[in-house]
């Protein structure tokens, strides 16, 4: 095998087209709304704000959704396994970031929901339908809440730059098939 060529095993397994449908929509979003979430608060107040504002808070919800689909999903289908020559502290800190990215995502959008509530502002999905508060009124509460949200988007930020990063390196520098399993199946 040449340094330009992948080595690819043939009994490699990729990803189902659901799991690598709800991955993508999952980045996408996720690559959205984190400069969304910061442009939002430095904006000046006006509609452009009062619009990322709602995209924002829309984005989240599909975002919340589509991860508890992708997270039931996956409990019911396996990921396929690394390639045999990752070593085991590496394949422990995929797996890790992958649930700690789970748990972020489901717990981001309910957090973000949490503090929208108690400042009262309304959540409209897409101008479709309002999401009810989930909390009672209390300013203090949600400015605090958003300090955490803010903090989490961040830590979700710096996991998906490390996990993009993983997936890169084997990709180009290793020459393996785990990067493709994710887009070609």
């Amino acid at each position: 095998m040449t340094a330009r060529t992948m080595s690819v095993p043939g009994n490699q397994q990729g990803y189902t087209l659901t799991a690598r449908v709800l991955h993508w929509l999952t980045a996408v979003i996720v690559i959205g709304l984190i400069p969304a979430g910061i442009y939002m608060v430095d904006a000046p107040a006006g509609p452009t704000q009062d619009l990322v504002f709602n995209l924002h808070r829309s984005f989240g919800f599909l975002l919340l959704l589509i991860v508890i689909v992708r997270l039931f999903y996956r409990l019911g289908h396996r990921p396929p396994p690394l390639p045999a020559e990752i070593p085991a502290f590496q394949r422990d800190i995929a797996h890790t970031v992958h649930w700690t990215l789970y748990a972020l995502l489901i717990a981001q959008p309910i957090i973000g929901w949490i503090g929208t509530s108690a400042y009262r502002a309304p959540i409209t999905v897409f101008w479709l339908f309002e999401l009810p508060p989930i909390w009672p009124v209390d300013r203090a509460f949600s400015e605090s809440l958003f300090v955490v949200h803010r903090l989490l988007g961040f830590a979700i930020g710096g996991l998906a730059l490390l996990h993009i990063a993983a997936a890169l390196h084997h990709h180009f520098i290793h020459r393996d098939a785990v990067l493709m399993r994710m887009v070609r199946g």
